[in-house]
């Protein structure tokens, strides 16, 4: 009788057992870079271990839904554009295919500059002739050489199209108060020409077969130092120009093309947005704002942030430029961008108060930090400055030297993807343009995490541990759940496919 009973329990717990709901397992990719050497390379034995110690739990929100994306990517300058031309076929095309191809990083947003920038080979207008009120003599032909054969090429590679965002770094020296190409206003009697400028702009690119997107106002409006092309705007000053000359300019010859507002630093991005946002006069012609990081590279600025999303939910926020500046390349060493050993122009020039802004941190840190700080306080585009720079950290006229992405040597036609390319392809690749960033829990202080849900209902999540000991995740989306690791000094892309 006892065998009778126990052959009947244990029959009746394998009937429960068996009729118990497994625990659904969560399908993913996972693609890292990481100081130890992976570049954006697929991770196929992701298993947490089991030994160390708890998982960090990371809950996805996807009905939460924030920002909606507008892209990523970099900048078409001279100097870029210049240095494609210097180098072989092959690796000319390998470097556009790494941005904008299938099998690269995808850019889907970028910027160049209207009239010349630091990073040109020289200073010049596309209005040389003074007193030219009309534009009779407009000519983008310095443009012919470099900048628009590169933005073709980059679009005969690109499936989906990329957005160009233009801004000007100063009017023609003729135009302003000081007649001189850095500093100084533009003068109010020209305020018709310069709206005029950029509407003649629009038409000579179009004319080449290429769309602007948009523009910044004016790139630093608060100046750069008085160190290379910089033309100068209060924010009423500015708010002034669109709303009385530019907004109703290019309303009226181009009214998609969108305008931005400041195209600075963080810090003074409330005072920016309270003047053209003042009422609805003033909002009508600003389609959003365009920030840069150069105040501090490590601190993200979140208060200001969220403050210009709330101040205009609807509008962009766009982060338009970011360089590690300050800093000649180091050539074919990925570890140096993963040490603490950059600076940037504030680690000597800050005023003492500020220079706990800018700390000596690895480049790549720099990177992964601000754009999931930005994605998490509702910024929609981040926008990288050069594409491509020599191993000087040029060509540029004022000497000015940057680190871009990719570094090259045309004398010998080498090319250097540094880790900082990776980085930006962790974001552009797998984050497409109309995604909505959603929101993302978890209570570790040392890992840094952001989402967005594709319009084809996959879901990206970008994982950044900084820290050096390994971390085990818990990835949960609903009832479902993924146990993985991600190492030290390692950055990871979670690519959650479709389930519709």
């Amino acid at each position: 009788m006892k065998t009778t009973n126990y052959l009947s329990y244990l029959i009746l717990s394998i009937m429960i057992i068996s009729c118990t709901p497994k625990e659904e397992q969560l399908v993913i990719d996972i693609y890292e870079t990481s100081a130890s050497g992976n570049n954006l390379t697929k991770i196929n034995n992701y298993s947490s271990d089991k030994n160390q110690d708890q998982s960090v739990q990371v809950t996805l929100l996807p009905n939460q839904k924030k920002q909606t994306i507008t892209g990523f990517g970099g900048s078409f300058t001279e100097s870029t554009a210049y240095l494609l031309n210097q180098l072989s076929k092959k690796n000319r095309d390998s470097i556009i295919e790494a941005y904008f191809g299938e099998s690269g990083a995808k850019y889907s947003l970028t910027r160049t500059h209207m009239n010349s920038c630091d990073f040109s080979l020289s200073q010049y207008s596309y209005a040389p002739v003074e007193g030219d009120k009309e534009l009779k003599h407009f000519t983008i032909e310095e443009d012919k050489d470099d900048i628009i054969p590169m933005i073709k090429d980059a679009m005969a590679v690109s499936k989906d199209g990329f957005k160009i965002l233009t801004s000007p770094w100063t009017a023609s020296p003729w135009m302003k108060d000081n007649k001189k190409w850095v500093g100084g206003k533009l003068l109010p009697e020209f305020y018709d020409t310069w709206a005029l400028f950029f509407s003649k702009y629009v038409t000579a690119y179009k004319n080449e077969g290429i769309d602007i997107w948009g523009f910044t106002v004016e790139n630093e409006p608060l100046g750069n130092g008085n160190n290379w092309e910089s033309m100068h705007y209060t924010p009423d000053e500015m708010t002034n120009f669109v709303v009385n000359h530019l907004g109703p300019k290019l309303r009226a010859d181009y009214p998609e093309v969108k305008i931005l507002g400041y195209d600075q630093n963080r810090e003074h991005l409330n005072e920016w947005v309270d003047s053209q946002y003042k009422n609805a006069e003033t909002s009508k012609y600003f389609d959003g704002t365009a920030i840069h990081w150069y105040a501090s590279t490590f601190h993200y600025f979140p208060e200001e942030l969220q403050y210009a999303h709330q101040k205009a939910p609807n509008k962009y926020l766009i982060q338009s430029e970011a360089c590690i500046d300050a800093q000649v390349p180091v050539w074919k060493d990925d570890a140096w961008y993963w040490k603490k050993e950059a600076t940037d122009w504030g680690y000597t020039w800050a005023p003492e108060k500020d220079k706990p802004m800018h700390p000596k941190y690895a480049p790549v840190n720099r990177y992964a930090r601000d754009i999931i700080g930005c994605l998490n306080n509702y910024v929609d585009g981040w926008v990288d400055w050069n594409m491509v720079l020599d191993t000087k950290g040029g060509p540029n006229w004022f000497k000015n030297w940057c680190i871009a992405p990719v570094i090259v040597n045309p004398e010998t036609d080498e090319v250097y993807f540094t880790p900082l390319y990776y980085t930006m392809a962790h974001f552009s690749k797998f984050i497409r343009p109309e995604a909505k960033v959603i929101e993302v829990k978890h209570q570790d202080e040392d890992i840094m995490i952001t989402a967005a849900e594709n319009t084809d209902g996959s879901i990206a999540v970008v994982l950044f541990n900084e820290k050096e000991n390994a971390k085990n995740i818990q990835l949960i989306l609903n009832t479902k759940s993924v146990n993985l690791r991600i190492q030290g000094q390692a950055i990871q892309t979670i690519v959650i496919p479709s389930v519709n």
